[in-house]
Order: structure tokens, then C-alpha cells, then sequence
């Protein structure tokens, strides 16, 4: 299976990242890390490229990692898309005080246009 991770530096995104490379340690799956833009993180993307060869190391992974410019969501959207990923990994998704799921604005654009499947993990 073709998985296509997206991973923008928030703390979610790196809870996808440690559960896609465990996944894929599992099953052998052709794992891609498409490292995004994200203005809600704090992180640059040296670091997040630091800390994604770190988790590939400890799993004993070779992953192709991408760096994707400009708008997040549509440019993972449509990688997936054109290059025939059969699943999108993507960080978001934690509970409110009132139990209730929050979503951002990339994982929200992702799950609501993307025709390949999503798995969005959350906290």
C-alpha cells in the first residue's frame, strides 16, 4: 500500500508520524512524508525533517521525504491524486473540554476534498 503522510510540525502531526512509521514497520507499506507549510507551527522544516529521519531511523525505515510550498491541504490533496497514494496519513483531531473533536484547517480540507482514503490520528 502507497501511504502518503502529511506532516506540518504540529504535536498531532508528529503523533502521525510515529504511527505511520510504526505501521509501516509492520507491514511494509511504500511510505512518502510530504513535509507541509504550516503557519500554526512553530517548528521549521529542517527541524521537522530532523525529527521525521529520527522516527524513520528508529523504525529502520527508507521513506522519500517532499517538501510541498504553498497552500498545505490542496498541495497534499494533489499529490495523492497524481501519483496514486492509496491512503493520506494526517495529525488532528483533539477533544475539546466538552468531548467534543476539533479539527484544523488543513486536516478539515483534507478529509473533505481528498478521493483517496484518510486516516486522521488523533489525541
Amino acid at each position: 500500500m502507497k501511504l502518503l503522510l502529511g506532516i506540518g510540525g504540529t504535536d498531532d502531526s508528529l503523533d502521525a508520524l510515529s504511527w505511520a512509521a510504526e505501521r509501516t514497520s509492520r507491514t511494509d507499506d511504500d511510505l512518502t512524508v510530504a513535509i507541509l507549510e504550516n503557519p500554526d507551527s512553530d517548528r521549521p522544516p529542517e527541524r521537522i525533517e530532523a525529527e521525521v529521519e529520527t522516527a524513520l531511523s528508529e523504525h529502520g525505515l527508507d521513506a522519500e521525504i517532499r517538501h510541498l510550498e504553498g497552500d498545505p491541504g490542496g498541495h497534499l490533496v494533489d499529490l495523492a491524486d497524481d501519483e496514486g497514494y492509496d491512503q493520506i496519513v494526517i495529525g488532528g483531531g483533539q477533544r475539546s473540554p466538552m468531548g467534543k473533536i476539533q479539527v484544523g484547517r488543513i486536516a478539515e480540507f483534507v478529509v473533505l476534498n481528498a478521493r483517496t482514503t484518510v486516516t486522521l490520528v488523533r489525541r
